[in-house]
C-alpha cells in the first residue's frame, strides 16, 4: 500500500514538476538576440545580449537592464505569427447586440 503512494505521489507532483523544469530550461536555452520576452515578475523586453547565466533586456528605446536566466518567463510570440481570426465578423456583433436587446425587452416585459 505504501509504495502504491509512492508511485502515485510521484506521478502526481514530482514528474510533473521536473517536466516544467525541463520545457523552462529549453526557453532559456533558446533564447537569442532579437527575441521578445516577459519576464516572471511582468516586463516585457527584447533581448539584447546573452551571457553564460544573465540576459541583458531592451526594455525601452536605449534602456537595457540585467536579467538571470530564471527570471525569463516566457518568449513572447511576434503579432505576425497569430492567426486574424480571433475577432468576431462585424455581423456577428450585430446580431449578439441585437439578441441582447431582444432579452431585455422580454425580461422587461415580464416585469
Amino acid at each position: 500500500m505504501i509504495a502504491l503512494m509512492v508511485v502515485v505521489f510521484y506521478f502526481l507532483l514530482i514528474r510533473p514538476q521536473r517536466k516544467r523544469q525541463q520545457e523552462q530550461v529549453k526557453m532559456q536555452n533558446s533564447l537569442a538576440p532579437g527575441t521578445g520576452v516577459m519576464t516572471t515578475t511582468g516586463l516585457f523586453g527584447t533581448v539584447v545580449a546573452i551571457d553564460a547565466d544573465d540576459v541583458i533586456l531592451e526594455i525601452a528605446p536605449g534602456v537595457e537592464t540585467r536579467w538571470v536566466k530564471a527570471a525569463i518567463g516566457r518568449v513572447l510570440v511576434p503579432v505576425d505569427d497569430v492567426e486574424e481570426d480571433v475577432k468576431p465578423a462585424d455581423h456577428d456583433v450585430a446580431e449578439t447586440a441585437e439578441q441582447q436587446s431582444e432579452e431585455r425587452d422580454s425580461a422587461s416585459k415580464k416585469l
